[in-house]
């Protein structure tokens, strides 16, 4: 089980980044792309040991959207690609910053005009309770050096 979890709302931010396709998985590695396609992120995994360098898994110890994206493309938690293909286009960078990280604020504005908003936040709510029960853990980096056996 994770040590800290995340605000709530950032499982809808990891719905944007798939929907978006800015999500690049690889065999132990993915890169994600922010919203507005500024920075990139990495995240690494190894077992359940995760680490990413976006500043909520690297500074906040919880694991950020791009660490939940890559959870929900790997199958540990549950994708409904109908319900998150309806959360594509929004510009979470702009919209934390024009609330103040008011993470809460921000996602009712972005759902405010979203005919799918109930179902969405149904299935956000449900992502976030699967996330609670993952025995993973989050680190600020990853040793993938494997040690030598004498």
């Amino acid at each position: 089980m994770l040590k800290k979890m995340p605000p709530a709302q950032k499982v809808f931010e990891a719905f944007t980044a798939i929907a978006d396709e800015r999500v690049t998985m690889g065999d132990h590695e993915a890169k994600v792309d922010s919203s507005d396609d500024a920075r990139e992120y990495t995240v690494r995994w190894q077992d359940e040991a995760y680490a990413s360098s976006d500043p909520a898994t690297y500074w906040q110890g919880y694991p950020g959207y791009p660490v939940i994206a890559v959870l929900l493309m790997q199958g540990k938690l549950p994708m409904d690609r109908r319900i998150i293909s309806y959360m594509s286009d929004i510009p979470w960078h702009k919209l934390n910053d024009a609330h103040k990280r008011d993470y809460q604020a921000a996602l009712m504005d972005a759902l405010s005009d979203n005919s799918h908003a109930e179902e969405i936040l149904a299935y956000g709510q449900k992502v976030n309770e699967e996330l609670a029960k993952l025995d993973i853990t989050v680190h600020r980096s990853l040793n993938t050096k494997r040690k030598k056996h004498d």
